[in-house]
């Protein structure tokens, strides 16, 4: 089976090829593609913008399509960065100047009280256009010092509560289990009827 990721985010294609290793399922990101239509994620949610990602590549591709949303919540910031995550300090932000702009907005706030989620919403999108949803969170808190070199995004300053390590601490056998993403990802593959370990 063959499905279209909508994303050249290879941080995220890593991470799903790995979490698909063992099935039949061929992923195939945008980067094998060229013109592609430009998506505007302008949704309040995150499964407002992985349904508008999934349905234009489909239609552009004519192909079943993944896409996904995800994102950093902290609660004392109100849920920022929220659906802006990737673009937190501006267009085009690098994870650093990301990463820093939090840091910054945290910088007076305990760390017992930076207490944050990551969130990640599916979408599989057939041909046809019917879709299936999928949501999934990873409950933490933000820390100051940078830890760990696996992973992409806020992961180094992400302390995951049950392990007392960051996100970019653990192994990526270990972050494909208990993630945002891990978690919805096992939802999608039930759904699909694989039953891989």
């Amino acid at each position: 089976m063959r499905i279209v990721f909508a994303t050249k985010n290879e941080g995220k294609v890593r991470e799903i090829t790995e979490m698909l290793a063992r099935t039949d399922i061929e992923l195939v990101s945008l980067n094998r593609f060229e013109s592609l239509p430009e998506i505007v994620e302008d949704g309040k949610t995150y499964l407002e913008n992985a349904l508008k990602k999934a349905k234009i590549i489909s239609e552009f591709t004519g192909e079943t399509v993944l896409a996904d949303d995800s994102g950093l919540q902290v609660d004392v910031l109100g849920g920022e960065p929220g659906v802006y995550s990737a673009r937190y300090a501006g267009e085009g932000a690098t994870d650093e100047e990301n990463n820093a702009k939090l840091l910054a907005k945290l910088k007076d706030i305990p760390e017992e009280k930076r207490t944050a989620s990551f969130f990640c919403a599916l979408v599989l999108y057939g041909q046809d256009g019917n879709y299936s949803s999928f949501e999934a969170q990873w409950q933490g808190r933000i820390i100051d010092e940078r830890r760990g070199t696996n992973g992409f995004g806020y992961d180094p300053i992400f302390l995951a509560s049950q392990l007392n390590k960051t996100a970019a601490e653990l192994p990526p056998e270990i972050k494909n289990t208990i993630s945002h993403r891990g978690q919805a990802f096992a939802k999608l593959k039930s759904h699909l009827g694989k039953d891989i370990k």
